[in-house]
């Protein structure tokens, strides 16, 4: 007797739920076991890189139960990371996007929190102004979304913006924003601190380098440190900034470029307090390049720094010695905007660099070809003050397998590095 077609449909149905069934099965099969749910002993993970997404990622793993070992190859907050030199900003405006100014936010709640902990000050409050010389719609875009948070960002008139910092010539400069509640970060400092705290809470801390393991089965087993030994361990972040490209030149390659930045400390006339945290802000001047700065801090001088784009470089070799290029720009925006410097001995210097994604946006993810690997990289110059929400992001990713933002998916980033190698002509990578 030939079945009804009402059978058939039940018959094909349950066959599909079937597949379905094993197949999500297979799916979970592959997962960690602390990703299934399965009662594991305390997971055990090793972080590679101590700047600020490796270090605050270590931690609040580590506070979360984790057994984590961090490891990185010259201790955290040296000279040549990217978390390195004295001091990064802290601001809010973020040309509208509500992903990083949730991020900010979030962040800015973590380092306070962190002070409390370590009785130690590194958010310092000064303020930010944003100048510009043309359009203004990276603070513009902005204001609707701070009203909405709570963020006070108040449009000056060229008149209020003077007499608030007569310190400043407004030049050129067509429209300026107030931000009162930015400001600048301990950024060595700060790596350390997280490091004390990590290692005072039971984590393991290693000065080596490491490069990743084999995958075998979708899995990373171990990573190989320049000191001979081996970490096996469940689950692996990578966090090394500028070298990310390096250690995985299939999944990351060229994606992850990492650029000259040059730094110059400008000394002012002795006991001259005008430039000082005390009465000088953060600031940020848009004009052909965009060019910031910090006020006095941490006893270094007037930090001026140039946010375009430097030459490639190789983040371990790089001599640094800053560029006479460097300090000829430098130079020109304390003429055009700070006349009260012109002039001012070069107190100190430094050679950082960044790392850009294809998008300028962080990488966030699983590794595409290891189920217990991830990837936290692409700061780009703007992640440093993200590193308390970074921590979280990333231990939430490992532990509960909670996505961050769509933004910071590998495939996003693949996509776009696949888009920018299309368009300079270079082969991608299969």
């Amino acid at each position: 007797m030939s079945a009804s077609r009402s059978e058939v449909h039940i018959r094909t149905k349950s066959r599909r739920q079937a597949l379905q069934v094993v197949s999500a099965s297979a799916a979970m099969a592959l997962m960690p076991k602390f990703l299934r749910g399965e009662t594991v002993a305390p997971l055990r993970v090793v972080v590679v890189g101590a700047g600020a997404f490796g270090g605050w990622t270590a931690l609040a793993l580590q506070r979360r139960g984790a057994q984590v070992t961090l490891v990185d190859a010259w201790g955290a907050g040296h000279s040549r990371s990217s978390s390195g030199d004295e001091t990064r900003i802290i601001r809010s405006v973020y040309n509208g996007d509500p992903v990083y100014t949730d991020m900010v936010l979030r962040a800015a709640s973590g380092w306070k929190e962190a002070e409390e902990r370590w009785g130690r000050r590194v958010f310092h409050k000064t303020g930010a102004i944003y100048m510009f010389e043309g359009d203004d719609a990276f603070a513009r875009s902005s204001l609707p979304l701070a009203r909405a948070r709570g963020i006070t960002v108040e449009p000056l008139t060229l008149e209020e913006a003077r007499h608030r910092f007569p310190q400043i010539r407004f030049a050129e400069v067509r429209t300026a924003y107030w931000e009162p509640d930015a400001g600048y970060l301990l950024a060595r400092g700060s790596c350390e601190l997280v490091r004390e705290e990590f290692v005072r809470i039971g984590g393991t801390w290693r000065v080596a380098s490491a490069k990743p393991g084999a995958v075998e089965a979708d899995r990373m087993r171990s990573v190989q440190l320049s000191d001979g030994d081996r970490l096996e361990a469940d689950a692996f972040v990578f966090a090394c900034g500028p070298w990310l490209g390096k250690l995985f030149p299939d999944a990351i390659g060229d994606g992850i470029v990492p650029t000259r930045q040059d730094i110059i400390y400008f000394g002012t006339a002795p006991g001259d307090q005008r430039y000082d945290e005390s009465r000088f802000p953060v600031w940020i001047n848009f004009g052909a390049r965009l060019l910031y700065g910090i006020p006095g801090n941490e006893r270094r001088g007037f930090k001026v720094g140039d946010d375009s784009a430097g030459e490639v470089v190789d983040p371990t070799t790089l001599e640094r010695v800053v560029s006479p290029n460097a300090l000829r720009i430098a130079r020109a925006i304390l003429a055009r905007r700070f006349p009260g410097l012109v002039g001012a001995a070069v107190a100190e210097t430094r050679v950082c660099q960044y790392e850009f994604s294809p998008t300028g946006d962080f990488l966030l993810d699983r590794h595409p070809g290891a189920s217990n690997a991830w990837l936290a990289g692409g700061g780009s110059g703007h992640g440093f003050k993200m590193g308390p929400a970074v921590g979280d992001d990333m231990a939430r990713l490992v532990l509960d397998g909670t996505p961050t933002a769509t933004k910071f998916s590998y495939g996003r980033f693949e996509a776009a590095r696949a888009a920018r190698r299309k368009a300079s002509g270079k082969r991608t990578h299969s």
